[in-house]
């Protein structure tokens, strides 16, 4: 028997120094080994077998310590393994279970007199449960009770969770300069090494999370490689690896690391499966926006239907999707339908507008682009990040040309190239530069305006996204010089590849469409011209200056 309470002796002190791999193991031989586990060793065993990803052990051995607990009367403790049972089986999307544990660990804490596990179970409930609902002003008013709680009963862990949970409901209110201040304080007690780690891990997500959701560039990649360097200091943490994963493709997607970017959120998949379904949802979507901007449709099709499956509303990439699918109806119909559903977020609301201006300005409808665009721009004035800054920047200069307004899209497009440039938004900017030669051509200056495309397809070439952004600049710079008979710019484009003699595999495979969609193309060409046969059109094109003139023009 010496030997298993060696053994256990041994498990626990690697538990105090967070080496849960070494715990993990020891807790078993011990056990294996005739020694009895207490409740409190159970619920280490519990928690080390959460960090190392593995949900069911974790679950198992914290059923086991639950029901120690209660038999020794130990209803704090209990609670507190109730409320971690509710949070990985809410996490892993498990609603009718987690729930119930949570009615478990509330139904503890009624019979308890004031104590830090209230606090936690009102930050699960009402803060973190509450960020993505609508009463924003209750998640800060609960926040700023869970702060009180810990203050009162000095506990580090909710102080600091309760400064966080109001900063992140201040900056959903507007008011991103005071939530940031709360979200800094927060961090310090994490650099002062303050904090149990799941705790400390729970505030760099919402971090990074906040970050992401303001659109702050330069934030989000700071504080994605300083969790990164936290989690290369422990020996295990499944979870917060993944959502960190998620967070770092987001940033590398900015900075033109597509592939390393999809390598990081397919490694999620299969990490966090079983994990943390809003994680493993999230990354089904990054995965659609990647391949998507690579011109994989079918692909980023199935990767925003997995998303939706898991619950993880795919807009606004799906309607971005239709648009690349030319699908220009059901592109503008999803991100309306998006938008009545965001209702007055105005973070939520700016993505999607962003989103809505490009797609109005290539379906030709100004006005809707005009009121996307002014929305845009007031909340980049509310939260001045730099992301919104140069989105506000680079659509307004959009709008200014499909308006025939170079004079004023063409300062407007220079601040947005500066602004994605010094956030090292690739990408972005060289959907920025092609706009921006439109307008240098547009008021004389060819030399700049050949300097500024050129920039940008070495931009695409590099990045493997030459079809995708030669589209989106061929859409965001709206409607051109009026085009006959009706056709809209798609139409023509494939009008001059018919007239170049290209059978409809070959236009599909020039335009990156199916051969069904091209055939729909000439059917409506045939109709709104009149004709009949291919040379007929053909010959139309000619007449008109669409054949080598608008079909070239569109594909760079």
């Amino acid at each position: 028997m010496g030997a298993a309470q060696d053994l256990l002796d041994q498990a626990r002190a690697a538990y105090a120094e967070h080496d849960w791999p070494r715990a993990a193991t020891l807790y078993r031989e011990a056990r294996d080994d005739g020694a009895t586990l207490t409740p409190h060793d159970l619920a280490h065993l519990s928690d080390a077998a959460w960090w190392l990803g593995e949900v069911d052990e974790c679950l198992r051995w914290g059923e086991a310590a639950y029901r120690g607990q209660l038999d020794l009367d130990q209803r704090s403790a209990a609670a507190m393994t109730a409320l971690g049972m509710a949070v990985s089986l809410l996490l892993r999307g498990d609603e009718a279970l987690g729930s119930g544990w949570l009615a478990r660990a509330q139904r503890l804490l009624d019979d308890l007199p004031d104590g830090p596990e209230h606090g936690y179970a009102r930050y699960l409930v009402e803060v973190e449960g509450g960020l993505d609902g609508d009463d924003i002003d209750a998640v800060a008013a609960a926040a700023r009770d869970v702060r009180a709680i810990g203050e009162r009963h000095d506990d580090l862990n909710l102080v600091a969770s309760g400064v966080l949970g109001e900063g992140r409901a201040l900056i959903k209110l507007g008011e991103a300069d005071r939530g940031l201040r709360l979200l800094d304080e927060a961090m310090l007690a994490v650099r002062q090494h303050d904090l149990a780690p799941e705790w400390a891990g729970n505030i760099y997500c919402h971090l990074m999370a906040a970050c992401h959701e303001l659109a702050d560039v330069g934030r989000a990649r700071d504080w994605t490689e300083e969790t990164w360097s936290w989690l290369d200091d422990l020996p295990a943490a499944v979870l917060f690896t993944g959502i960190c994963r998620v967070h770092r493709s987001q940033v590398r997607q900015v900075t033109g690391e597509w592939r390393r970017a999809e390598e990081e959120v397919a490694q999620v998949v299969e990490d966090l499966a079983d994990l943390h379904v809003a994680t493993v949802a999230e990354a089904h979507y990054q995965l659609g926006e990647l391949w998507r901007l690579r011109g994989r449709l079918e692909d980023a099709e199935q990767s925003y239907d997995r998303a939706r499956k898991l619950g993880r509303d795919p807009q606004p990439g799906l309607a971005l999707l239709r648009l690349a699918q030319d699908r220009p109806d059901d592109a503008a119909a999803g991100i309306r339908a998006a938008l009545l559903a965001a209702g007055d977020a105005p973070l939520a609301r700016a993505r999607l507008r962003i989103a809505q201006v490009e797609i109005a300005l290539a379906t030709g409808d100004l006005e809707v682009a005009r009121r996307a665009c002014a929305e845009l721009e007031d909340t980049a004035a509310a939260y001045g990040t730099s992301g919104l800054e140069a989105a506000a920047l680079h659509w307004r200069g959009a709008v200014a040309l499909a308006e025939a307004e170079p004079d004023q899209a063409l300062p407007a497009l220079r601040a947005a190239c500066r602004r994605w440039r010094d956030v090292h938004a690739v990408y972005d900017a060289a959907r920025a530069c092609a706009l921006l030669g439109e307008a240098y051509d547009a008021v004389g200056d060819h030399d700049a305006a050949e300097a500024e495309r050129r920039t940008a397809d070495d931009t695409f070439e590099g990045l493997g996204a030459a079809v995708t952004a030669r589209d989106v600049a061929r859409r965001s710079t709206g409607p051109g010089r009026p085009l006959p008979a009706g056709l809209t710019d798609r139409e023509a484009e494939v009008l001059a590849l018919v007239s170049e003699g290209m059978t409809n595999r070959q236009a599909a495979e020039e335009l990156v469409l199916s051969e069904k969609t091209i055939a729909r193309h000439l059917s409506n060409i045939y109709t709104k011209l009149g004709v009949s046969t291919r040379t007929e059109a053909a010959a139309f094109a000619f007449e008109h200056g669409i054949a080598g003139d608008r079909g070239r023009a569109g594909r760079g």
